[in-house]
């Protein structure tokens, strides 16, 4: 594959990946704290479809590509831009993977309350406020990997 096709889907795919996360994000947030149920569930259901369609895909994409890429231009692992990128997107999908989890539970515990017309259950907002604990750190690391794939600094190195 040439090197500009590897390069373009690596950042198409991390334009989606970050695009779907803050979008999702900002959607169930602030659907969330609307407390409108019916728009919550409604919201909390789309957002895990968009994490399954494009998230999941793309999150699988970026790696794939970004060796391609890395061995294409003959740089060994241990480049120590390389090396931060690779932690830091391995911190953001810790914290990604048990986001899935937890918007499946919102998406469900919504659902019911939406179907017996009670507010959302007080475990909807414990497992909320883990949404958000995890979602903020991973939004950092991903601007973090935006920087590093941009800057490519020797980070403590020489040159």
């Amino acid at each position: 594959m040439e090197y500009l096709v590897l390069k373009y889907l690596h950042v198409i795919s991390s334009t989606l990946l970050f695009g779907t996360g803050i979008g999702s994000a900002f959607y169930l947030l602030a659907t969330t704290l609307s407390r409108d149920v019916r728009a919550v569930a409604v919201v909390a259901r789309m957002v895990v479809r968009a994490d399954w369609l494009f998230t999941a895909t793309t999150a699988v994409l970026q790696p794939l590509t970004g060796f391609m890429l890395v061995h294409r231009m003959g740089l060994p692992l241990s480049t120590p831009w390389i090396e931060a990128s690779l932690i830091c997107y391995a911190l953001a999908i810790a914290c990604w993977l048990p986001v899935v989890w937890l918007q499946m539970r919102l998406r469900d515990l919504a659902a019911e309350a939406a179907r017996d017309g009670t507010a959302l259950p007080p475990r909807y907002w414990l497992f909320f406020k883990w949404w958000v604990a995890l979602g903020v750190p991973a939004f950092f690391l991903f601007l973090a990997l935006f920087w590093l794939m941009i800057a490519k600094p020797a980070l403590g190195g020489g040159g």
